[in-house]
């Protein structure tokens, strides 16, 4: 019988072992994970599953991370691995990944780490500096944590991957943004001229500017387009020209905003007097941008300098024009003129000392994902197709035609964020020192756009308590002194319901204005309003005669003067035209207009000629975004890398209106600002009271319980047994 009982051991042991390894097995096959984090961090967005799922040729990503790497450098390798296992568990067989080692190590691997690290180099990965801690030693070491992305003829890269934040995001957008690009350039049914003028006779006046070698430019500039085109599918038509005389260099000059050179002669060197040209006209269906190739700086004591284009940096500078010339990003139109902000900065503000409004940080950030094209209504009319028209802070009036073209824009589908600000800050004229700015109410005419559309910009500033605060200086008495219109929007004055307003927990706004729906003018069966933010309970209006000075502004005494204010809308669905019923504005006659018009000579007029359905009285479905502070999309509200809250939420709203939510929804995954929920004073002190006196209570009961049941196991064993 024992004998027996041995084999039967054995024989369990043998199927438990076969049974794991079959469990084993399908856990190899039939991949699955669970995620446990609230916002699923470690889970594909939708967004990238997309992405991964709907690629039409083989992408592979070469990864070259260095081993051994301390904290929290080897959680980023080890977050990169597992996110690259879900990409391909997605991907399927046209998704590929290899981790290279390029950590130096002793023995037969330190050729192979060699040639490793020489083909990071030839992909333009170098090593990044991180900080240590050795022997209770602050160190220094170089270490490679950057990868490739391979697609076609197609490379992305990411030079320098230091954190897990946003990583996700930075992967699937470079992902589809190449997969787009493999598309456009097969359905191309043309190529993009690339034509280099850079002229010869430039070669005699280079040493005298400091370019000893110019004439090496031409040689490298055409190897650079070589190289891309290789990249581009071939469809880049390059010539070169060479131009030095005067007529010429006027002529392209003004057409293509060409630099050119002249010299004078110079008899103690044997050069004569001439002119010359170097710059990239790059040119698709008639559309045209000009790339320099030598730029003149002027520095101070130093003077003039001149400086040849760097070949690497020409072809990232090339890349990102032919993709925006051949349309792989969706194209945004973003108001120029009318006095809006500029996307450039403000070189005149910067010179006299005054603030930029410059929007420098918000056009690096959508162009990345979008192409942007100025648009200027007194040149000409908003392109038709245009998925999203954003108004920065016009403050200049708007003549009835140009209100009638935003109105049609609307009417045809182009979904229009209008930023606007309620008062436009002037500041004193020089002898003004001490003199506060004044603030005038702006009225460019969008205004009454705006509430016949259904929503009211209230001529006012909101100040909250729950207000961004700063130390103040000592000349001003120190301490922490808040700044009552800076609301901070935490918790309930932050509406998560939309998918774009997903996780975005926290925003500062600066100098921002109530909203006011205009229920009468809204059809609730056509359009739908969604209130985005609001000022927290304890806001109130600075209304009449405006002050910021923070030293002057003091809350309300009384409690039933704060009350929340509207601070952003979503206006969604059919809207009717402001125009429907009224006469259509005429388009007024420019210079122009008058010279095109008398381009032949004789005037003609045709009596009798009538036309009918010249304008839309109802839209299409559209999308109006309104928020009332221009300060949102300025250099100092948002971060050069969108991580933060107040870019995040530009830049989500922005996806929204071109139909990304799911692109939205990524970038707000790992949003690293998580403020504490706030409570009141009696909620914590029960919470206190709870943590302290009813867990230890409930952990003394919990043991008596266990005694109490362990007691009455032994007596019932007792009992049994009659001992």
């Amino acid at each position: 019988m024992g004998q027996f009982s041995v084999k039967e051991k054995y024989f369990k042991f043998i199927i438990y072992l076969v049974v794991i390894v079959l469990v084993n097995i399908v856990g190899i096959t039939l991949f699955f994970r669970a995620d446990l984090t609230s916002d699923k961090i470690y889970s594909l967005s939708p967004a990238s599953t997309d992405v991964v799922e709907t690629l039409s040729e083989p992408l592979t990503i070469k990864v070259f991370f260095s081993k051994d790497l301390p904290a929290p450098h080897n959680n980023t390798a080890r977050y990169l691995r597992d996110l690259l296992e879900e990409y391909a568990a997605r991907g399927g067989k046209l998704f590929n990944y290899t981790f290279y080692n390029v950590t130096m190590e002793e023995g037969a691997l330190t050729q192979k780490t060699d040639e490793n690290r020489d083909l990071a180099k030839d992909y333009g990965i170098q090593p990044v500096q991180i900080r240590i801690m050795e022997n209770d030693e602050v160190k220094f070491k170089k270490a490679y944590m950057g990868l490739v992305i391979i697609h076609g003829d197609l490379i992305e890269k990411i030079e320098a991957i230091t954190s897990t934040d946003g990583l996700e995001f930075q992967l699937t957008t470079a992902i589809q943004k190449m997969n787009n690009k493999v598309s456009a350039l097969l359905q191309l049914d043309e190529r993009v001229n690339v034509t280099m003028y850079l002229s010869s006779s430039l070669n005699t006046i280079a040493p005298l500017i400091g370019l000893d070698n110019l004439p090496l430019l031409g040689k490298a500039v055409s190897d650079t387009i070589q190289q891309l085109n290789q990249k581009s599918l071939g469809i880049l038509e390059f010539k070169q020209v060479d131009i030095s005389r005067k007529p010429e260099l006027d002529t392209l000059g003004k057409k293509f905003n060409l630099m050119a050179l002249s010299w004078p002669a110079i008899p103690e060197k044997k050069i004569k007097a001439g002119h010359g040209a170097a710059g990239l006209v790059i040119d698709f269906k008639g559309n045209t941008t000009t790339l320099p190739l030598i730029s003149v700086m002027e520095l101070p004591i130093i003077g003039t300098t001149y400086q040849m284009v760097d070949p690497v940096a020409l072809e990232e500078d090339l890349n990102a024009v032919v993709e925006k010339l051949i349309g792989i990003n969706k194209d945004i139109g973003v108001l120029a003129g009318h006095g809006a902000h500029s996307l450039m900065p403000d070189r005149m503000a910067m010179m006299q000392g005054r603030p930029s409004q410059a929007m420098q940080v918000f056009n690096t950030l959508v162009s990345s994902r979008y192409s942007i094209k100025p648009i200027d209504l007194k040149d000409g009319a908003i392109p038709d197709g245009l998925n999203c028209l954003i108004l920065p802070r016009p403050t200049q009036k708007f003549s009835a035609y140009e209100l009638f073209q935003i109105d049609q824009a609307l009417m045809k589908g182009t979904n229009i964020a209008f930023i606007l600000d309620a008062f436009n800050e002037i500041m004193p004229q020089q002898g003004g020192m001490g003199m506060p700015p004044r603030y005038e109410p702006i009225d460019t005419g969008l205004e009454k756009l705006l509430t016949h559309y259904g929503v009211n910009i209230k001529k006012a500033y909101v100040l909250d308590k729950n207000a961004y605060s700063h130390q103040a200086p000592q000349n001003m008495g120190g301490g922490e002194q808040i700044i009552y219109f800076a609301p901070m929007l935490k918790e309930a004055s932050i509406n998560n319901t939309p998918h774009f307003m997903d996780n975005i927990k926290g925003l500062v706004a600066m100098q921002i204005s109530p909203l006011e729906l205009v229920t009468k003018n809204i059809d609730t069966t056509k359009v739908v309003a969604t209130r985005l933010l609001s000022s927290s309970d304890e806001s109130w209006l600075m209304e009449g005669m405006i002050n910021l000075n923070p030293m002057f502004i003091r809350p309300p005494d009384a409690q039933e003067e704060l009350t929340s204010y509207d601070l952003a809308y979503l206006l969604e669905g059919r809207f009717t035209s402001f125009f429907k019923g009224k006469t259509i504005p005429e388009r007024e006659m420019g210079e122009k207009d008058i010279k095109e018009d008398n381009k032949d000579g004789d005037d003609q007029t045709f009596e009798g000629f009538t036309a009918s359905h010249t304008f839309l009285e109802t839209s299409k479905p559209a999308k109006v975004f309104v928020l009332p502070c221009s300060q949102m999309l300025q250099d100092n509200m948002l971060d050069p890398e969108g991580r933060s809250s107040n870019a995040t939420f530009i830049l989500n709203v922005i996806d929204h209106l071109n139909g990304e939510d799911k692109i939205a929804q990524l970038r707000s995954k790992q949003q690293t600002f998580n403020p504490i929920v706030q409570t009141s004073p009696f909620a914590r002190a029960i919470i206190k009271a709870f943590n302290i006196i009813a867990l230890p209570i409930f952990v003394i009961l919990f043991g008596l319980g266990v005694l109490a049941k362990r007691t009455a196991r032994k007596k019932k064993i007792a009992n049994r047994f009659n001992v």
